[in-house]
């Protein structure tokens, strides 16, 4: 698949079936991320697999809205930031983030962004420490979010070239 085509079929999926992604399929998606370019090549990401469904259950109900598609995924990757050995650990984990999307597109696996940093659950506690106790994690690791991935039980219409908003490139 070609990059571009590959950018415009990717969409974030929320409802999975049931079906397993396999380990082949899971390790060519974390390579993706554990490939991705990091600010002076430091590598400060850290990437949690969760396959485990009780886990995954706990994991949805991190934070107040928008992460219960985890309890019903295949697996799930929680990506966190040494925050000792960079500064620029939120920016280098986006950018892996994103490369596992893509990876995860081309292996015909849906994924689905669930945003941790800097929200919190239905009492105000910070979700980042929800997902710090379920996983078990040092506190120098710091959260950005967490990638649900899984065989999509629909089809989401891919965006098109006309889709690209113009008006958001300023020229100077």
């Amino acid at each position: 698949m070609e990059l571009m085509e590959l950018i415009m079929k990717r969409r974030s999926i929320r409802r999975y079936t049931d079906a397993e992604v396999s380990e082949q399929t899971l390790k060519l998606i974390l390579q993706a991320g554990l490939l991705a370019p990091t600010s002076r090549n430091l590598k400060p990401c850290e990437f949690y697999l969760v396959r485990d469904r009780e886990t995954l259950k706990r994991l949805s109900g991190a934070k107040s809205a928008g992460a219960g598609m985890i309890a019903d995924c295949a697996a799930a990757v929680a990506v966190f930031g040494d925050a000792e050995k960079a500064d620029t650990w939120v920016e280098d984990c986006s950018i892996a983030m994103a490369f596992m999307m893509l990876a995860a597109e081309e292996q015909g696996v849906g994924s689905c962004w669930v945003q941790i940093h800097f929200r919190t659950d239905a009492s105000g506690k910070e979700a980042e420490e929800n997902v710090r106790e379920i996983l078990s994690v040092p506190e120098k690791h710091r959260i950005v979010g967490i990638l649900a991935l899984g065989t999509p039980s629909e089809a989401v219409a891919p965006h098109s070239p006309e889709d690209a908003d113009w008006s958001k490139v300023h020229r100077t």
